[in-house]
């Protein structure tokens, strides 16, 4: 920070920050998105969670970061491949913020006008407390994460001998496997932008982060293939779960198009965020060889898992079964609710408990067993015990997938 190298300096801060920023969001969306099916009563939560205050406020931070970053990640290739071009540097990074700020007026007044739209609505929310808690099990995941690449580290120190100090190369080019990073870094940042681009559009302009659960909502990007509950390209019971399944199960011609194309961003993402993490992690430990060697564990790790749990999700199968635990959770995050709001009845929880019977009655109507018969703690009067049993959904809204990690070589920019 003493350096004072003016405008391209605090470029490359602000391409690792964002860049560090997305990465943060990205494992948290990518292991939140994962439950839809593995745990969908743990996602209709999650999804919950996304759609309080602090939330809304870190969609547009989240949006922001990805737009320059991504901006900024163009601008280094484009010098790094005509290097003669690096003169203009300076300029080329007004024009980034330039280009950004034009970007972002428009996306943030097209969200704010979905945002606008929901709080109008006075929904029912969790409180600020039960979204902070939540988020304990990811930062402790982390913390875990790094204390064991420095367990490794140090173990792998101890039996090889190895001091782990940086080895240098006869090649004048420098460290081969280096070069190669280099050019990926650059390659599936290209590839990267209009994949996180067209993921952006479709989940926080087009249709809104609210409305992706709104029953009897249609899918983006999505066609009806069928009249079942799941292909008729309508959430109908307004379950994030739904959304997902109605997405994932899209067929063209045989081919699960929105699987592939979530499972190309996951990985080009995954591998992209988690080397520039990498990059930023050993910029800071090169004179500690078992932090160094613990930072490069930690973001291969880091890479491994996503790519994993994100990859098992998408070759699963989401059915009427998970729809209906979705439905089921929801009558529970309402119920949770009501008794931290510590009131015989809030008018804003009956308004989200009836949205919910109807998301039950939509999925009732299509022949999906809602298990109406059991038995549901009351939520209000005697005469609302069997409509709380049944209920189902609310407004929910999924964040973007994989959002991008997208640390385009901060190795690159060092030359600014």
């Amino acid at each position: 920070m003493r350096y004072r190298g003016a405008i391209g300096q605090w470029s490359w801060v602000l391409h690792r920050l964002s860049g560090l920023g997305v990465l943060l969001f990205f494992v948290i969306h990518i292991i939140d998105t994962s439950w839809a099916l593995f745990y969908p009563g743990l996602y209709e939560k999650a999804i919950a969670i996304y759609q309080t205050p602090l939330f809304t406020v870190g969609e547009f931070l989240l949006v922001a970061a990805v737009v320059y970053h991504a901006y900024n990640g163009l601008r280094i290739v484009i010098l790094d491949y005509k290097p003669q071009w690096w003169r203009f540097q300076e300029r080329a990074a007004w024009w980034v913020l330039g280009l950004t700020a034009l970007t972002l007026i428009p996306v943030f007044l097209l969200m704010f006008a979905h945002v606008l739209d929901y709080y109008n609505a006075n929904p029912t929310m969790l409180s600020l407390g039960v979204v902070l808690e939540s988020q304990i099990p990811f930062v402790v995941g982390i913390v875990l994460a790094f204390v064991v690449s420095i367990i490794l580290s140090s173990l792998v120190g101890l039996f090889s001998g190895d001091s782990g100090a940086q080895k240098t190369t006869a090649s004048k080019g420098g460290s081969r496997s280096e070069r190669f990073w280099w050019s990926y870094m650059r390659i599936s940042g290209l590839l990267i932008v209009p994949l996180v681009f067209g993921h952006l559009a479709m989940m926080h302009v087009v249709q809104g982060v609210f409305d992706l659960t709104v029953a009897g909502k249609s899918v983006v990007g999505v066609a009806a293939t069928s009249d079942a509950l799941l292909g008729n390209a309508i959430n109908d019971t307004g379950t994030a779960v739904e959304f997902v399944g109605e997405r994932w199960n899209y067929l063209v011609a045989s081919v699960a198009v929105w699987r592939f194309y979530d499972f190309a961003l996951l990985v080009l993402a995954s591998i992209h965020g988690f080397n520039g993490l990498r990059y930023v992690l050993t910029d800071y430990t090169m004179s500690n060889p078992m932090l160094r060697r613990a930072s490069i564990y930690v973001s291969i790790i880091g890479g491994a898992i996503m790519i994993v749990v994100g990859g098992g999700a998408l070759i699963g199968t989401i059915d009427n079964s998970a729809v209906r635990i979705a439905l089921e959770s929801r009558v529970d995050l309402g119920l949770e609710i009501r008794e931290a709001e510590g009131v015989e009845r809030s008018p804003f929880l009956e308004e989200w408990l009836n949205e919910i019977e109807g998301g039950q009655e939509a999925a009732t109507g299509t022949g999906l067993d809602t298990g109406a018969d059991t038995e549901s703690p009351a939520v209000g009067d005697d005469a609302d015990a069997d409509d709380n049993a049944e209920a189902s959904d609310a407004e929910d809204g999924d964040t973007a997938v994989s959002d991008d990690p997208d640390d385009s070589a901060e190795s690159g920019d060092g030359d600014e």
